[in-house]
Order: structure tokens, then C-alpha cells, then sequence
């Protein structure tokens, strides 16, 4: 809630609306709706999903229609943002949740298996991969997942989501695994190698970095800073995170007198004869042969 409307209020968005889907009693967390008071969000509608992204894209007799639309969310939100795009604005693709992991002999096993865990409890869709240059590590990093299963709340959904979309995979070096890791151009990549810094310049596509043992991906989640509402599925090669300048859009401003189009006018009109345009062509002769003051 809080990485999607601090930037819309320090844009100035005027009106900031959220939809939110309540658990089974038709409640909504108390603490989303203190985390909406706190940014200004003054409207909160009990609705998720595909038709929550409907309802803001094309209104309803309660909801209004908006301009911008932001959030991640599961498969469902990802593909209704995609199909409203044009009709409003989205802030990316974005979900279900993922994370790579780039890791050397020097990776504790433990540290991996619980980022992936972090990962893999969000949704069965959520994405946890590992790419290692040990064979060794990634056996450990295979039974710290199992101890560290036991423990969680929601065990269920992080075993889906690791049987259905999770892997560990070796490489034969780090360029290998940072090749890989720029074709899949992941959401939260992390570096958990010797020399973290050394590889970071060979990053081309991720929508985060997290350098180092000591740098779990929760912290960017809740208190690191960057914005956490990030490019999903492949997407990262295109986009970047959402920020101040998704709500900002900009107008061009031209200002000619009638010496400075007359100095372009010769341009303007052999290009305009170039793409047979006479009207565009005329538009300027009949400016610079007026004479008159």
C-alpha cells in the first residue's frame, strides 16, 4: 500500500482511490486501512481481482472510473492491467512475485533456501530460482528448503509454488549464471556471490538487485527504500520500478515568431513535400507570405 501511494502523493494525484478484496468476513485488515489514511487515500472499495482492475478502467454506478492504475497482484490482476492498458494507464507488469538467485560456494545454504521460501509463500505462482556454480550448495540449499518448510505458516502454498515453479540449477561459472540471469530478466535478483559489487555492472535486466549474504529480499519488501512495486515475467528488460514519474506525464510547448518559421520554413515544407502533405506544406507558406505586421 505504502510503495504505491507515497509516489502518487508526492506526484500531487489529487484523488487516490484503492481496491482491496476483504477476507471471508467481509473485513479488510485494519492496518492497510491506517497505511491508506496515512497517504491520503480518502475512497476504499471492497473489491480484487480481475474485477476490481474492471471497475477502476471502466467505472461503475459506486466506483469511478480513473486515469492510472498501479499494484502488483496474482495472474488474474497481472492479465486484466494488461488487457485495460491504452484505456488507462498501468505501472508495469507486475506478478506473481519472483526471485533469482545468483549464488558461489561462499552463499550459506540456510540464507538461500529462506529467500526462496520468501518468495515461494507469496502464491503457488511465485517464481523461486537459484543458479549456483556448486553442485554442492545447491544439495544443501535442497535440504535447508525442507527443514525451513516445517516452520512456515503457509507451508502449503510455498511447497506449490516450489514443486510447480521452483529449481535449482548449476552452472558452470558466474558468467554463465549472470548470462542467464540477464535472458530472464527477473523481478528481485540477488547476488549472493564472493564479490557482489564486481558483478553488479554485468546486470543488465532485473527490476531489483540485492547484494550480498546480509541482503534478504524482505528488507527491499518493507525498509531498504527503493520502490518494491517491480516488473515481473520477463518484463524487467523493459521496465523499471514504479516511482514519482508513473503518475507524472508531460505536453510539449512550441513557440514560433514570424522570423524563426520563416528560417525553418524552406525545412518544413520540402519535408512535407516529401510525404506528399501539401496542406502541411501550405499551412506554413501561407504564414511566411503574409506580410502584413
Amino acid at each position: 500500500m505504502l510503495m504505491n501511494g507515497i509516489p502518487a502523493d508526492i506526484a500531487g494525484v489529487k484523488k487516490k482511490i484503492m481496491v482491496t478484496p476483504p477476507d471471508r468476513e467481509g473485513r479488510i485488515n485494519p492496518a492497510l486501512l491506517v497505511a491508506a489514511r496515512e497517504v491520503g487515500i480518502t475512497e476504499v472499495y471492497k473489491a480484487g481481482s480481475a474485477w476490481g482492475i474492471g471497475a477502476l478502467a471502466f467505472g461503475t454506478e459506486s466506483i469511478p472510473a480513473v486515469d492510472v492504475i498501479v499494484g502488483p497482484g496474482n495472474q488474474f490482476v497481472t492479465e486484466a492491467k494488461r488487457q485495460v492498458m491504452g484505456r488507462v494507464r498501468i505501472d508495469m507488469i507486475a506478478g506473481p512475485s519472483e526471485v533469482l538467485i545468483v549464488a558461489d560456494d561462499s552463499a550459506r545454504p540456510e540464507f538461500v533456501a529462506a529467500d526462496m521460501l520468501a518468495q515461494a509463500e507469496h502464491d503457488p505462482q511465485a517464481l523461486a530460482l537459484v543458479l549456483t556454480t556448486s553442485s554442492e550448495l545447491a544439495r544443501e540449499i535442497d535440504a535447508a528448503l525442507e527443514k525451513q518448510l516445517a516452520r512456515l505458516s503457509r507451508q502449503d502454498i510455498a511447497r506449490q509454488s516450489l514443486e510447480t515453479r521452483g529449481a535449482i540449477l548449476v552452472t558452470s561459472d558466474l558468467d554463465e549464471a549472470v548470462a542467464l540471469a540477464n535472458e530472464i530478466g527477473i523481478e528481485h535478483l540477488e547476488l549472493q556471490v564472493r564479490d557482489p559489487w564486481q558483478w553488479l555492472p554485468k546486470i543488465r535486466h532485473a527490476g531489483a538487485i540485492f547484494l550480498g549474504n546480509w541482503t534478504p529480499e524482505a528488507a527491499g519488501d518493507y525498509v531498504a527504500g527503493p520502490n518494491h512495486v517491480l516488473p515481473t515475467m520477463g518484463t524487467a528488460r523493459i521496465s523499471s520500478a514504479l516511482g514519482v514519474e508513473t503518475f507524472l506525464k508531460k505536453s510539449s510547448i512550441i513557440s514560433y515568431t514570424r522570423e524563426g518559421l520563416l528560417a525553418d520554413s524552406e525545412h518544413i515544407q520540402r519535408l512535407a513535400g516529401l510525404e506528399g502533405l501539401t496542406a502541411h506544406g501550405n499551412s506554413v507558406a501561407v504564414r511566411v507570405n503574409d506580410h502584413r505586421s
